[in-house]
């Protein structure tokens, strides 16, 4: 990979940096635990300040994408999966971004009556049907997250989608629905024994729960999502800037 920034460019050079940083984490030998180049090696490759290299690294420490050691360098952390709370995206499209590969574990459509909760949100009455999406998924041989996902009637999902594709891509290119808004509520939870069983893990042990409500451009909604997340490989950050 050509470690190179474009000085002349309006775009800051520690957003650059930021964003070759997140390029070269994804090179195969970075993801199998070789140690990034040291500070003053990347920093004069690049023609920046070192300063102006670690606010880009500290970025990615952040996201825990990095994990910096004294004396040892930095690398690729193998352990968390980041999400972050701004610029949100489906979870393959997060994933994708973070060079990780994907594993379905079980993907089950179903079609129920809502509960009230959920009829509320959506604004419909409980007695008409909606789908429901289930969904185990994440890296090889390691399942981390369960997600549960119903949908508005008025999107016209059929459950013959091929939802192994980004979930917010085949809403907006095959039913024209676009998301724009996530409102999330975030949790800890002990899992439970239908969540444990999901998650390979022991009935009581600590789950992240995140319950996400999305919708479109004229605030109408779209999706109502459950997630719950092992507490051990993931972590999920956020940004704020006044």
């Amino acid at each position: 990979m050509k470690y190179s920034l474009d000085h002349k460019s309006p775009v800051p050079l520690h957003i650059q940096a930021e964003e070759l940083l997140r390029k070269l984490i994804t090179e195969e030998e970075f993801q199998n635990g070789k140690l990034l180049p040291n500070e003053v090696e990347l920093a004069k490759m690049l023609a920046i300040s070192r300063t102006t290299l670690r606010q880009a690294i500290n970025k990615l420490v952040f996201e825990g994408l990095l994990i910096r050691k004294k004396r040892k360098g930095t690398k690729v952390n193998q352990e968390t999966v980041s999400s972050k709370s701004n610029n949100w995206l489906s979870f393959s499209q997060e994933m994708k971004l973070r060079g990780i590969t994907v594993t379905n574990f079980e993907l089950h459509i179903s079609w129920i009556f809502p509960d009230k909760q959920i009829a509320d949100f959506f604004e419909i009455t409980a007695d008409k049907k909606i789908l429901k999406l289930e969904r185990v998924r994440g890296k090889k041989d390691d399942p981390f997250v369960y997600f549960i996902s119903y949908f508005h009637p008025r999107i016209g999902l059929t459950g013959d989608e091929d939802f192994k594709r980004p979930l917010y891509e085949l809403l907006e290119h095959d039913y024209s629905t676009i998301a724009t808004l996530s409102k999330e509520e975030i949790s800890a939870h002990a899992a439970e024994q239908h969540i444990a069983e999901k998650l390979h893990i022991k009935t009581g042990e600590p789950v992240l729960f995140r319950k996400r409500f999305v919708f479109d451009p004229g605030e109408r909604p779209i999706e109502y999502n459950l997630g719950y997340y092992k507490a051990d490989s993931f972590v999920y950050t956020v940004e704020s800037r006044r």
